[in-house]
C-alpha cells in the first residue's frame, strides 16, 4: 500500500467518524484532536474503523503516530507493508 492510498483510506474513515468534516479541506498536518477537535471517543471509534477495513492493530501507544493525516499515512503505509 502507497502513503497515497493509507492517506485517502485514512480521510475516509475519519470522514465517516466526523462527518460534520470535509476531507479535501482536511490538511496534511492537521491534528485529529487540537485541529480538527475529535475527542477521544471519536479517536477510538477511527482506530477501530482502520482495523475493521485494513486489519491493523493500532495499540494506544502509537495513537500520536496517527495524530495527523500524513503521520497516519506513513504509519499505515509501513504497517501494510510488514
Amino acid at each position: 500500500m502507497t502513503q497515497d492510498e493509507a492517506r485517502a483510506i485514512f480521510l475516509e474513515e475519519l470522514v465517516k467518524v466526523a462527518p460534520d468534516l470535509e476531507g479535501e479541506d482536511i490538511a496534511e498536518t492537521d491534528h485529529i484532536q487540537d485541529d480538527l477537535e475529535l475527542d477521544s471517543m471519536d479517536v477510538l471509534n477511527l482506530v477501530a474503523a482502520l482495523h475493521a477495513r485494513l486489519g491493523v492493530d493500532i495499540p494506544e501507544a502509537d495513537y500520536v503516530e496517527i495524530a495527523t493525516p500524513a503521520l497516519a499515512a506513513a504509519y499505515l503505509g509501513r504497517r501494510m507493508a510488514a
